[in-house]
This record gives structure tokens, C-alpha cells and sequence, in this order.
């Protein structure tokens, strides 16, 4: 299988699904096509919370707002599976989820077609190259060197006490749910039925119907986060919040 992910949008994915499908037998499936766009923050968040549900494969990945310049172009092996993207730090969070060890390669490529799409020039064929070599053979490939210079992506980490936790938003999703990088447990500690966010008070539920329509609360997300959110609205907009923006959340 390979897996792609991409801010492209529509219709480029297609040429790089064509270029696969011209190199390899490889199954091919969708992870997204419409994150947002150039944050290389918010996709990495993103792949951390999809790859880990899918068996073994080549995860090719492209939000690439270095593309054309002289970035390189990385293949991680995790496990199992293998990353092929940007080094720009988009694919190592997801490789650590995906196993303890992993190892990065560069992938060396002549000049490309294009130097605004390297999605279809690069990565769809370096990921058909990996699939029909198999992940553990990755070392011996002619385009891969083993490297320990890349760009690497670690999300904040939250300052916590008795009284409260500072944070910020990682992200936000479709549905307005404004994600931060508070740890759901440390909400479950207090055990408190209302917390203040940035000065706000709000209910803690642990569903969005917790509350009516329309009011906003603070629960756990899927993703095992503290989330700002609205019972059929936009916690976004509810608690005046954007990602990246800091969160001061007091018990």
C-alpha cells in the first residue's frame, strides 16, 4: 500500500496516483488532500493522528513550502513502514508514533520536470521505487544515504502546576474544535465540572452534547488532547482562538 497526504487539493493528486500507478502494482489510499495549507505543523500533527491505524506501508507525504529550493528530500524508515517527503520536518512525528527507532535516509533525485511539483517529479516515484523494493531493503537502493542531518518537528510542550496549565492550540479542525497540547489527563486529575480558558469560564464535559446547543465547553478529544469546543458550533470562534495562539487553562 501506499498511502498519499497533501495540501494540494485538487486535481494534482491524480498526476501523482498516474506516476504510481505506472511504476508499481501498489493499492493506493488517500490520507488527505486538503490540509492546511503550507502548515507544516498542522500536517505533521495530522499524520500523527491517521498513520498509526494502518498496516505497513509507504507514507508519501507532501506540504512543501520549500519545494524548488535546495531542501532535501528524506525517506524515514519506522518500522515497517516508510515516510517519503520534504526535510522539513513533516514526516518525524509520525515516524516516532509509528515506532520507537527510526532512521533517515536522503533521496537523491536528478533535476525534476518541474521545480513546482515535486510531488508528482520526486516523491510519487521515490515512494513506487520503496514499494517495489520493499521497506527493509531501503539501505541498499541506489538514491539512499543514511543521514543525521534533517530537520526535525517536536510540538511544545505545556507548562503545568496545581492551579493551572499554559499551553497553546495546535490546531484547529473542520468543525471549529480547537485542539491544544494539554494532556486530557491532566484535565481528568481535577475532576472539576467548569475550568477558565483565557479568562472564560466553561463547562468540562466529556461529550459535545454535554452541553446545549449553541455553549461552549472543554473536553478530550480522540486525539487524547484538551479541546476548546462548541456543542454544534465553532470552538474557535466561541474562545477567540487561532492555532498557534497561547492557551492559559486554570482548574
Amino acid at each position: 500500500m501506499i498511502t498519499l497526504a497533501s495540501d494540494f487539493g485538487s486535481p494534482y493528486p491524480a498526476a501523482m496516483k498516474g506516476v504510481i500507478c505506472q511504476r508499481s502494482d501498489a493499492r493506493i489510499e488517500d490520507i488527505a488532500h486538503d490540509l492546511p495549507r503550507q502548515d507544516v505543523r498542522a500536517a505533521a500533527f495530522w499524520l500523527t493522528q491517521t498513520l498509526p491505524y494502518f498496516p505497513p506501508a509507504v507514507h508519501c507525504v507532501v506540504v512543501d513550502p520549500g519545494v524548488g529550493t535546495d531542501r532535501a528530500a528524506l525517506v524515514v524508515r519506522a518500522g515497517d513502514h516508510a515516510l517519503v517527503g520534504p526535510d522539513n520536518g513533516v514526516l518525524l512525528p509520525a515516524a516516532r508514533k509509528l515506532a520507537d527507532h527510526v532512521e533517515v535516509f536522503r533521496w537523491s533525485y536528478e533535476d525534476p520536470e518541474s521545480s513546482t511539483f515535486h510531488g508528482r517529479d520526486v516523491f510519487a516515484p521515490a515512494a513506487a521505487t520503496i514499494h517495489n523494493h520493499g521497506v527493509t531493503g531501503l539501505a541498499e537502493l541506489p538514491r539512499t544515504s543514511r543521514t543525521d542531518s534533517y530537520v526535525d518537528r517536536q510540538f511544545p510542550n505545556p507548562t503545568i502546576n496545581r492551579e493551572r496549565a499554559r499551553g497553546e492550540v495546535l490546531v484547529v479542525d473542520d468543525f471549529g474544535n480547537a485542539i491544544t497540547n494539554i494532556s486530557g489527563e491532566e484535565l481528568a486529575a481535577h475532576a472539576s465540572e467548569t475550568v477558565t480558558v483565557n479568562g472564560r469560564q466553561a463547562s468540562v464535559r466529556r461529550a459535545y452534547a454535554g452541553v446545549e446547543a449553541g455553549e461552549p465547553l472543554v473536553t478530550v478529544g480522540s486525539h487524547g488532547n484538551v479541546e476548546l469546543a462548541v456543542n454544534q458550533g465553532r470552538g474557535d470562534e466561541a474562545f477567540d482562538v487561532a492555532a498557534g495562539d497561547d492557551i492559559d487553562l486554570r482548574w
